[in-house]
């Protein structure tokens, strides 16, 4: 698009570069025309009418300048047409509910918007006018966007309920680490005292002969004492940050499709097969802390035992519900600990890596009771949390952009939409 000279162009490049998300944020432009120009031919001609509302040519090949000056992936003809006609519906909704932002607030969301590309709002329009398109298109822009921030707002807001459970949620959410991720499958033989020994050298054995995955897997299902012992050892994905330090260190270095040596846990010697890596989307945070339960049953893993543990799982949906659960045991039945990663016993720490929040695992021993454990939470340490306001208002406006879109979904298949 041929816009003048490069010194003319800079503006226009800039405005291009920092609205290619911002252009999202609002809805999309109704150009209202002059008076006189109502029902004229040609160019002012209506091609679309969205309940009694015209939509002209003008207006459409305005939002299309506007779309490719933005860059707009697709179709930019049927995307323009799409956006107008959602505008006649926002803002004939604003109307009917008594919405109809005033020339200050409008004012206020063009200085806004320009903002997003750090100019003023005289610089902005100077900007658009270079590429052909008018001021009175970027202030039909704000106006519908407005309107109908304002009617969401008022319709909806009233109604959003962040409670604590959702923070909850969205803390633990934040919290899982973000940085590299290991596909693994684990063989973990007893190392209580009793059988600290033979575990010992059943861990060195296995290390020097197991040469693929199949011989990792068969001995798996053969040897270990974990849960996943069943499916060959494999275990889903673990962000690297939630692993034990000694497990993660003992991975360094592997290659897909080798095994670690022997890697000393607490109640357990443990082999791991690195069968992939991955990078998740952000950098993993520094300090991961859980909050875990433990409901130990004597006896150890009887398949008494482990039926009871079945059962218990089957009552309980979070932590708390484990009250209930030790009313009346002995003294140290239930505990709940709250840790920084490194800090957890590494048995547990494994285990609790694999967990999401309220899972229960079954296959750990303490002292030789069956320690059924559960994860409660998994969070940044507060140096790490964001401002829990902030939380809230982005749940906040999570919702409210789902209500607006359903919202505006059920506009949509009640209109009555027409080409002359």
């Amino acid at each position: 698009m041929n816009t003048g000279t490069d010194e003319q162009n800079g503006p226009t490049m800039r405005l291009t570069t920092m609205l290619m998300t911002a252009w999202m944020c609002l809805a999309g432009a109704m150009v209202a025309l002059p008076a006189a120009a109502q029902g004229v031919g040609g160019a002012f001609a209506p091609v679309l009418i969205v309940n009694g509302s015209p939509i002209t040519g003008y207006e459409l090949s305005q939002r299309e300048k506007f779309l490719q000056l933005l860059n707009a992936p697709g179709d930019i003809g049927k995307l323009a047409e799409k956006q107008l006609i959602q505008d006649r519906l926002q803002l004939q909704a604003a109307k009917e509910n008594g919405i109809d932002p005033s020339k200050a607030e409008i004012d206020a969301g063009m200085k806004e918007f320009a903002g997003r590309a750090k100019m003023t709002t005289e610089q902005f329009v100077a900007a658009l006018a270079k590429a052909g398109v008018a001021e009175q298109t970027f202030r039909a822009f704000v106006h519908a966007g407005v309107a109908w921030r304002d009617l969401v707002r008022a319709k909806f807001g009233a109604d959003l309920n962040i409670s604590n459970a959702d923070l909850d949620r969205a803390l633990s959410l934040a919290a899982q680490p973000r940085g590299t991720r290991l596909l693994l499958s684990e063989i973990l033989l007893p190392a209580t005292p009793q059988y600290f020994a033979q575990s010992a050298a059943l861990a060195e054995q296995l290390a020097h002969t197991i040469k693929t995955p199949a011989q990792f897997a068969a001995a798996a299902k053969q040897y270990s004492g974990s849960q996943s012992a069943a499916r060959g050892g494999r275990i889903d994905w673990v962000p690297e940050a939630n692993l034990p330090p000694a497990v993660a260190g003992a991975l360094k270095g592997l290659k897909p499709g080798q095994v670690t040596s022997p890697v000393k846990l607490q109640n357990a010697i443990g082999l791991f097969l690195l069968r992939a890596v991955g990078e998740m989307p952000r950098p993993a945070p520094s300090k991961v802390t859980v909050k875990y339960a433990q409901y130990l049953i004597p006896g150890g893993r009887t398949p008494e035992n482990l039926k009871i543990a079945a059962g218990i799982a089957a009552k309980v949906g979070d932590c708390n519900d484990l009250y209930g659960i030790a009313k009346g045991k002995p003294e140290g039945t239930l505990t709940f600990t709250t840790q920084t990663v490194p800090q957890v016993p590494s048995d547990i720490a494994l285990r609790l890596a694999t967990m999401d929040q309220n899972e229960i695992a079954t296959d750990l021993t303490r002292n030789g009771d069956l320690d059924v454990l559960m994860l409660c939470t998994r969070r940044l340490t507060v140096a790490e949390k964001a401002d829990m306001g902030d939380i809230r208002n982005q749940l906040a406006n999570q919702r409210l952009a789902g209500l607006s879109e359903a919202y505006l979904a059920r506009l949509r298949a009640d209109a009555f939409i027409r080409r002359p």
